[in-house]
């Protein structure tokens, strides 16, 4: 149980000073590999460590493929703006 105490004690010491936009993935992958690591062998805090790096890296993974997803959103909505006004300026324009 001390141990215990020892790694969430440690694990909530470095997430802290890092901000809530560093820990993304951080904290929830550090208690998946804690977990993984207790019961692999009773190394937990390695575990957590692992689980913070790879749960922090599928984080900013995620985070670039949403940005793209936007991006590519904002470009067809401003192709289909262009194309409405082009329709509608042809339409009302009279020779």
């Amino acid at each position: 149980m001390k141990r215990n105490l020892v790694v969430l004690a440690v694990v909530a010491a470095l997430a802290a000073p890092a901000g809530v936009a560093q820990a993304k993935g951080c904290i929830k992958g550090a208690v998946v590999g804690g977990v993984a690591g207790h019961v692999a062998g009773h190394h937990g805090v390695v575990g957590a460590a692992a689980g913070c790096v790879i749960g922090h890296h599928a984080a900013k993974v995620k985070a670039k493929k949403d940005k793209e997803q936007r991006a590519e959103a904002a470009r067809h909505q401003n192709d289909q703006n262009a194309r409405d006004k082009t329709a509608h300026d042809a339409r009302t324009t009279s020779f």
